[in-house]
């Protein structure tokens, strides 16, 4: 299993600096991870630095809430994707997806999906730890309805990261087609082979070097 293939290298702090993204894509470089995600105003840089390497780069949209209306995610996505961005993560309408506004929920991840469309992977942030099981599982079936590529448990800026019982239900809800992304809270490579237990595909993660260390970091995003 190629463990570094999974895993996209993380760093959204919003103090970051160009010295500790350069310090991350040289990480990324090394161990070959899957991608550097990393905020929209750095995707150009990373670009830049990853220029010629099978490291792709991603980036977050309507981060960390997702109450960026539609429009505005569409454009976000569009600009990170004239910047070099292959993959985007984005956060759903949390508000709607619990007032039962299934048709806003869907519209929203659409119009990212459409912007992305033959240039970028989607992933959608559901953030679970602000989720039933029920709002879960109904936020997996709109991504997958919308056409996203992966579903993605958290920003690792709410109230909890991923767990493996969420891994678990998402993984059932999508089925085998779709990728699930377990972040937040995945320090280390015992945290990390329980997410792919229970089904994960991808693991963000800002301590993606000590997991390939088989260490343990103090901070995952």
């Amino acid at each position: 299993m190629n463990l570094a293939g999974m895993i996209d290298h993380t760093l959204l702090r919003a103090d970051a600096t160009k010295a500790e993204i350069t310090k991350l894509t040289e990480e990324a470089k090394k161990y070959t991870f899957a991608s550097v995600c990393v905020n929209p105003a750095w995707v150009a840089y990373a670009a830049e630095q990853l220029s010629g390497t099978e490291v792709k780069v991603c980036t977050v949209i309507g981060f960390p809430l997702g109450a960026s209306t539609s429009a505005v995610k569409a454009f976000e996505a569009k600009d990170a994707i004239a910047n070099g961005a292959t993959e985007v993560d984005m956060v759903i309408n949390i508000g709607a997806l619990k007032d039962g506004n299934n048709e806003l929920v869907e519209k929203d991840i659409r119009v990212v999906v459409e912007a992305a469309a033959g240039k970028a992977l989607v992933k959608v942030i559901i953030e679970t730890s602000l989720l039933t099981d029920e709002e879960k599982t109904r936020a997996c079936e709109l991504a997958v309805k919308a056409g996203a590529d992966f579903v993605k448990t958290s920003t690792g800026f709410s109230t909890g990261g991923a767990t493996p019982e969420d891994v678990a239900l998402m993984r059932k809800t999508v089925g085998e087609k779709t990728g699930v992304k377990a972040s937040g809270g995945v320090r280390s490579l015992e945290d990390m082979m329980k997410m792919i237990e229970a089904g994960a595909t991808r693991i963000g993660a800002s301590s993606g070097v000590k997991i390939m260390e088989g260490g343990q970091s103090a901070s995952s995003y």
